[in-house]
């Protein structure tokens, strides 16, 4: 890729990073030398994808396309301010609508710098900004389908606004953090500890949730016979990119593998969007979530988040996330029939109406996707460090790519914001479910592989490195380590390579 492309690119986020930076000392990374040549792979977004930013707003910046566009650009700005507002229960602010009962106040309390997640945390408090957790109950038995659904959402409540109660009080939920020692001893083929030179030196862990009975509101529901877990947000940034991919080379990356015989990835079931997603209706294989189960943006887990983790209302949302047993419960509350005034059957009725006032506007919405589907990838970095080009040729030598499939090309025909059509991108997965065989891996066994583009900036962004869907690893090296089951090979090749092959492994994936 020639040096005028590259330049326009960087021209085009010192725009993006003047126009929407809060101040403070953010740099730009450098302009490179005017006499290189820089690969595709350095866009790992894509051309018009890509925003050169590795200051602590890199997963805050809009896409090319967009800030180009005044339309766009105010869409942007309005999305990205609800994202960071927190919602109040009454009144007629825009921000109105929080509640009856609800998981958040805002998009920014589980995603801060709005495309990173949370850190690992001792305490489950939605208070406590650092905590982006959520909370799962579910069947042991069948840990990815079974969830406790006659009693609790998917993602569980646990906060109400007055007089009505939570399904869970937060103070009854306590995460340990435990010791694991793996068949090593937690030692490299070499002798060398695991996170050498760390305060943790030595050392894996792992979380075991436990909800006490006593802090469950539905007095028929028994805990000793469902489990819990925590499952860390997912980073928002590039969403539209992998949104674009089409379910053609989807699918076709499923056959492939099953075809090659090993860590053959499980594709996402097929899910029925028509009249959920207006520019691509019908069937469509699930790609979002830890668990596949949103296939697309417009039907995807922010466009339902921003509806079911405050429980605001909009024109496509005229009813509360809730269970029919809440309502049946709160309804009969005497509590709350005293403080609403109203009788057993009519808050039943209004808790479970399906034509309630809707209280974010449809522009809001449109703003919000907007938003959200606009945000930049941040360029890679250093790729051409000698350390970094070793890196990278062990990423592929020891099979890392055959789940983390470092390019794809967006369809040609991206509607929604057709300038992220035809992209090369380099998000480094492939969009599929891979069981590693984790001690005690919760709800989601059998998870998503992660995209890697831009995760070597979280320390930057985000203040740490914290990994995986529930946070245990606090580093590239100990998210490595905890590869098992189909990507057990790699992590065995890892454990047996001399340190400085480690480390520029581990570089390597700090710059993508």
């Amino acid at each position: 890729m020639k040096k005028s492309v590259l330049v326009f690119s960087m021209m085009v986020s010192l725009i993006a990073a003047t126009s929407c930076s809060d101040g403070g000392d953010d740099k730009l990374v450098p302009v490179p030398d005017d006499e290189k040549e820089y690969s595709e792979e350095w866009y790992a977004g894509g051309v018009n994808g890509t925003v050169f930013n590795a200051t602590a707003r890199a997963y805050k910046q809009p896409v090319e396309p967009i800030n180009a566009d005044p339309l766009l650009y105010r869409q942007f700005m309005r999305g990205e301010e609800i994202a960071g507002k927190s919602f109040v229960s009454a009144g007629e602010t825009g921000y109105s609508g929080l509640g009856p009962v609800y998981i958040r106040k805002s998009c920014i309390a589980c995603h801060p710098s709005y495309g990173g997640h949370s850190k690992r945390v001792d305490v489950f408090d939605t208070s406590d900004s650092r905590n982006g957790y959520l909370l799962m109950i579910y069947d042991p038995a069948s840990p990815t389908l079974a969830l406790a659904s006659k009693y609790f959402t998917g993602m569980t409540q646990t906060r109400a606004v007055p007089p009505f109660k939570a399904p869970i009080d937060e103070s009854g939920v306590t995460i340990q953090w435990m010791p694991y020692v793996d068949e090593y001893g937690n030692k490299y083929e070499d002798g060398t500890a695991y996170s050498a030179g760390t305060e943790y030196e030595g050392t894996l862990i792992y979380p075991i949730v436990e909800v006490a009975q006593e802090a469950i509101l539905f007095e028929d529901f028994d805990m000793s016979k469902h489990a819990a877990s925590i499952e860390a947000t997912i980073g928002i940034y590039g969403v539209g990119l992998l949104d674009a991919i089409s379910d053609e080379d989807l699918r076709a990356q499923w056959q492939e593998e099953q075809n090659r015989g090993y860590a053959s990835g499980l594709i996402g079931a097929d899910i029925d969007e028509t009249g959920l997603n207006p520019y691509f209706p019908g069937k469509h294989p699930g790609r979002f979530t830890y668990l596949c189960t949103r296939a697309t943006l417009d039907n995807g887990p922010g466009a339902n988040a921003l509806w079911n983790i405050t429980n605001v209302t909009r024109p496509d949302r005229t009813y509360h996330y809730i269970t029919e047993e809440y309502a049946r419960v709160m309804s009969h509350d005497a509590d709350v029939q005293a403080a609403l005034g109203l009788t057993q059957e009519t808050i039943f009725d209004n808790l479970m109406s399906k034509s309630l006032k809707a209280e974010m506007t449809t522009e809001d919405f449109e703003a919000f996707m907007v938003w959200h589907r606009g945000i930049a990838v941040p360029a890679a970095r250093n790729l051409d460090d000698e350390t970094v080009q070793r890196g990278r040729e062990l990423f592929y030598e020891t099979g890392c790519k055959d789940c983390h499939r470092p390019s794809w090309t967006t369809r040609a025909d991206y509607t929604p914001l057709p300038a992220l059509s035809n992209q090369k991108i380099y998000p480094y997965t492939d969009l599929l479910r891979h069981d590693l065989e984790m001690k005690e891996p919760g709800r989601a066994r059998v998870c998503r592989t992660t995209p890697l583009w831009g995760r070597g900036l979280l320390t930057v962004t985000s203040g740490h490195t914290d990994m995986l869907h529930d946070l245990r690893a606090r580093n590239y090296e100990e998210a490595i380590l905890w590869h098992g089951g189909e990507a057990k090979k790699p992590k065995e090749d890892f454990r047996k390579m001399p340190k400085a092959d480690r480390e520029a492994l581990i570089k390597f994936l700090q710059s993508i």
